[in-house]
């Protein structure tokens, strides 16, 4: 499959432009890019990729829709040779930023509840995932945004690569975590509480909630004990309209992501085996030390 993309020296900076990402297979040649200083992409469509081999890359383009200077304004140029590291990160940042408020607009995301903050924070964590060649299954991102009610549905399976939401239900949080709002967070065994951050979806199995899936944190001292904690998502008969109208609250775990059993399956199924899964909540330790998003 042919990927489009153009190369534009700013300085000693290369700007690659892709547009309308498209996941091409997994067989497509390596894309080697090398510059004397960093590669920054300048595109509010596609993850950012700032390092200078650009291993496994899976991205195409039916078309390039605008030339650089559309997508890059006299106060987006790029740093130039002698920029510090700060002020280049600083760049990427902005830039990952302004992808990920274009893509939360043309999805309508704000139509479904998705919060706006939680999806930026989701786009630049899977940005930098994505950077350092973590994902292996890297179309789909999926969300749970901890700032709703757990009578909302709250948790959003996003195809990146074609722009679409694909799963949008209902998901429980830890029972010590909070009653109708997740408030309170933990990393300890025995908590029964929800973690917050980053993970990469694992292998899934089958206990004694049916088809689950296994997940790595990736955040020490956040979700890094996950596995150890058992911390997994799984189908419930406890998240679903009927158990919220029958007890006028719905279920909670003891720590794991439950989601309706009618929906579970198909969810885990398309998410399992390397994606990325983030759990938001607007706590401003974790958002100001998450190595994730800051890294």
């Amino acid at each position: 499959m042919k990927t489009l993309s153009k190369l534009v020296s700013t300085s000693s900076v290369s700007l690659l432009v892709i547009t309308s990402p498209v996941l091409i297979s997994n067989n497509h040649k390596k894309i080697e890019v090398s510059t004397s200083t960093a590669v920054i992409a300048a595109t509010y469509h596609i993850p950012v990729l700032t390092n200078n081999n650009f291993k496994n890359f899976k991205y195409s383009s039916p078309e390039l829709n605008a030339s650089v200077t559309e997508k890059v304004t006299a106060e987006d140029k790029a740093p130039d040779f002698n920029a510090s590291a700060a002020v280049k990160k600083a760049f990427e940042v902005k830039m990952v930023i302004k992808q990920a408020l274009t893509l939360y607009d043309s999805m309508k995301l704000d139509q479904s509840g998705l919060n706006q903050k939680a999806f930026e924070y989701a786009w630049r964590g899977y940005h930098n995932l994505l950077k350092q060649g973590k994902l292996k299954k890297s179309y789909v991102l999926t969300v749970c945004d901890f700032t709703q009610s757990s009578s909302s549905k709250r948790l959003y399976v996003i195809d990146v690569a074609h722009k679409k939401l694909l799963f949008n239900t209902y998901v429980s949080h830890g029972m010590n975590s909070g009653v109708e709002y997740a408030t309170s967070f933990s990393n300890r065994a025995n908590s029964f509480k929800s973690s917050l951050g980053f993970f990469i979806t694992s292998k899934t199995y089958f206990g004694r909630n049916g088809l689950s899936l296994k997940v790595k944190g990736l955040e020490k001292g956040y979700n890094d004990l996950a596995a150890k904690r058992h911390i997994v998502l799984h189908g419930s008969d406890y998240i679903t309209p009927e158990y919220l109208k029958d007890n006028g609250e719905m279920g909670r775990s003891l720590g794991c992501a439950a989601m309706p059993n009618v929906m579970s399956p198909k969810i885990i199924k398309t998410i399992k085996n390397g994606s990325c899964l983030f759990i938001y909540h607007p706590t401003v330790n974790y958002l100001t030390h998450s190595n994730v998003i800051n890294g």
